[in-house]
């Protein structure tokens, strides 16, 4: 009886900690650059070039990212399945200054973010 009451124990916590590792998302607010992933890793900048070139580089194929002020890259993405690319609804706002209400996923380092809403802060 011992034993068949610890097997469902640990079941059960084995059950609720595979469902608390499967969505570990958290609500965040972020204020940041909207730039293409290339020049974001590749050239280390602070902020966009351009509008023109991260809207260019964007329709090319490369993926837009949001840079946090301290460096934080997130990459946005869908939270639906099957998932679709984000850079439509982030397009927009190529090449500008954001604040983006979302949900924050985190893995190994990286930074993932599904994007509820999003705004341009005013130029500075």
């Amino acid at each position: 009886m011992r034993t068949a009451i610890l097997g469902v124990a640990m079941g059960v916590a084995g059950l609720l900690t595979a469902i608390a590792q499967s969505r570990n998302g958290y609500a965040i607010s972020v204020q940041g650059w909207v730039l293409d992933s290339a020049c974001a890793y590749t050239k280390g900048l602070d902020k966009p070039i351009s509008a023109d070139c991260a809207k260019a580089c964007a329709k090319n194929g490369s993926p837009l990212v949001v840079l946090r002020d301290d460096g934080t890259i997130f990459m946005p993405i869908d939270n639906k399945t099957p998932a679709a690319s984000i850079n439509p609804k982030l397009l927009p706002f190529a090449g500008q200054r954001v604040s983006i209400q979302g949900e924050e996923y985190t893995r190994n380092g990286a930074h993932a973010l599904v994007i509820e809403s999003i705004a341009p802060l005013a130029k500075q």
